[in-house]
């Protein structure tokens, strides 16, 4: 890990119940020298990245971020394009809808939706940062990245989230192999427990894969027939959102039988 990125790393630290962070945390945090970890912290705040509190002394996200997140959005409105896309799928569904775009080796959250209809809910994160190989989102992104690119992530260990979580690459390379034949992921309490979801990808220019788009249902209401509208409801708003996107789906997929999402009929991440 090289410098710049040690040091933009500390920003991937914040939460949404971590809005400030002290020096001395961070050094926990990460496991690395005081010295360091004060030095890019220096660097961060002086270029406008981060701020610190007057009182306190602890730091915050600063300024720099809000003119870069605008000009972004500006320039490549992908939120203002995917928000009424998620919010109506959310509404559809009656259940959280999100959508994510690739970052590294892991998914960046940039919208969601809960219409909170029940009393039970899903509880997301929009800091949260979704791994590939744990998520459906994640797992239905993998499966349409560059074959090197799976490569790297099948062949270093697999971090377990909860019992459920795929840690086998053989398991997750099968998972990756039926995403690519019927164009959706599936997943039971791989990440959190007691949630399950499904995940479609989502395109752009020439077919390049950008994210994904799914849906999280607390494990209680996810019967295999709910899991199987919500797939294809899902998989004709993740084709519009690549469409609103610019992209293109590179090709048909197989229709789903009749009993996805039952783990006798289809296999889901971990049976």
């Amino acid at each position: 890990m090289g410098t710049i990125t040690k040091a933009l790393d500390l920003l991937t630290l914040f939460a949404r119940d971590r809005a400030e962070i002290g020096l001395g945390e961070f050094v926990r945090l990460t496991g690395r020298d005081k010295a360091t970890i004060h030095r890019h912290l220096t660097e961060l705040t002086e270029n406008g990245y981060l701020e610190q509190h007057p009182d306190t002394r602890a730091y915050r996200l600063g300024p720099a971020l809000l003119r870069l997140s605008a000009l972004r959005e500006t320039l490549f409105p992908v939120r203002k394009l995917l928000q009424p896309i998620v919010f109506e799928l959310s509404e559809t569904v009656g259940e959280l809808a999100h959508a994510s775009l690739l970052q590294g080796d892991a998914l960046s959250p940039v919208a969601h939706s809960d219409p909170a209809l029940h009393g039970i809910q899903v509880n997301f994160d929009i800091a949260e940062m979704l791994p590939l190989h744990a998520t459906s989102s994640g797992i239905a992104a993998l499966a349409f990245c560059p074959e090197e690119w799976q490569a790297r992530i099948l062949s270093r260990p697999l971090s377990r989230f909860t019992d459920r979580t795929i840690s086998d690459p053989a398991d997750l390379k099968a998972e990756i192999d039926m995403v690519r034949r019927y164009g959706v992921a599936s997943v039971a309490g791989a990440f959190d427990e007691g949630v399950s979801s499904v995940g479609a990808p989502l395109f752009g220019e020439g077919g390049r894969v950008l994210g994904s788009l799914a849906v999280a249902v607390p494990s209680v209401r996810a019967k295999p027939e709910k899991l199987r509208d919500i797939a294809l409801k899902l998989s004709k708003e993740a084709e519009r959102a690549s469409t609103a996107l610019g992209g293109t789906v590179p090709r048909n997929f197989e229709d789903l039988p009749p009993h996805w999402g039952d783990e006798t009929t289809t296999r889901q991440v971990i049976t």
